[in-house]
């Protein structure tokens, strides 16, 4: 089965509503100049304050650009100041949100139980979450880093059916690799990514598992996008700080022409 490259631009807390909507402006430029035919899917994840410019901006000129959110409430509505729930998300047009980045589980002391539950929630609200995982380098220097993720995988998607799964989207970030310049060989990736597809064959069947796209996340560039994307249980990239530069983030979308 092929699954359709995935590319999402996490923005983390970066740019305000008007410089969201000059950056997809331009990327939507940028894409258009090298002939992009959106083989893959290109996403951006703006923050909260900028989702509605981004949406009036995409609809409005009928972008092939999708976009989501970095997080979302358990709650659907109620005294929770701060949050912002499935419901908002949904009406603003979101199709995707992330759920459990690893600055949420360090922060914000969010569990794979936490990030599953936020993962139904977003599901049930007719929305893909993309679930992350990913290990610290302490864990990756002893070398438990295969049974950590899986066993995040494991507690995240517990609750799940098949049908559910085969939906949504994880993404596999190895946390010492964020932001850092360092980046995982496309070996690693491909260690961890494709152990994450046997364990939904293991759980879930051939089928089910095939359906499912594998993100890595990491300081993906244009530099090794390429090379990641080439690993059979790489499906795309959760990319951070390149998806702030138009120009950049759209090689990494085209990457089949780099």
């Amino acid at each position: 089965m092929a699954r359709t490259p995935l590319m999402a631009g996490n923005w983390k807390m970066n740019l305000d509503h008007l410089q969201a909507v000059q950056l997809v402006n331009e990327l939507a430029m940028a894409l258009e100049d090298r002939n992009f035919d959106y083989s893959s899917e290109v996403v951006v994840i703006p923050p909260f304050t900028d989702i509605r410019s981004v949406q009036t901006t995409i609809d409005g000129d009928n972008l092939k650009l999708a976009y989501g959110a970095q997080d979302v409430s358990l709650h659907d509505s109620g005294a929770y100041t701060g949050e912002v729930s499935a419901t908002m998300l949904e009406k603003l047009g979101c199709k995707y949100v992330v759920v459990g980045h690893s600055e949420r589980r360090e922060y914000h002391g969010e569990t794979d139980e936490i990030v599953g539950q936020k993962a139904q929630v977003v599901a049930a609200h007719n929305m893909t979450p993309i679930v992350c995982c990913g290990e610290v380098l302490e864990i990756r220097q002893q070398g438990t880093h295969v049974e950590h993720v899986l066993s995040q995988v494991r507690g995240a998607l517990a609750g799940f059916t098949g049908e559910q799964v085969a939906k949504l989207v994880i993404a596999y970030e190895p946390v010492w690799a964020i932001g850092t310049g360092e980046v995982a060989t496309p070996a690693d990736a491909e260690e961890v990514c494709g152990a994450i597809r046997q364990l939904l064959v293991d759980l879930y069947g051939a089928e089910v598992a095939e359906s499912t796209r594998i993100l890595y996340g990491g300081s993906v560039n244009s530099g090794n996008v390429k090379e990641l994307m080439a690993q059979p249980n790489v499906d795309g990239g959760l990319v951070g700080g390149a998806s702030l530069k138009a120009q950049e983030f759209a090689k990494i979308a085209d990457f089949k022409h780099l």
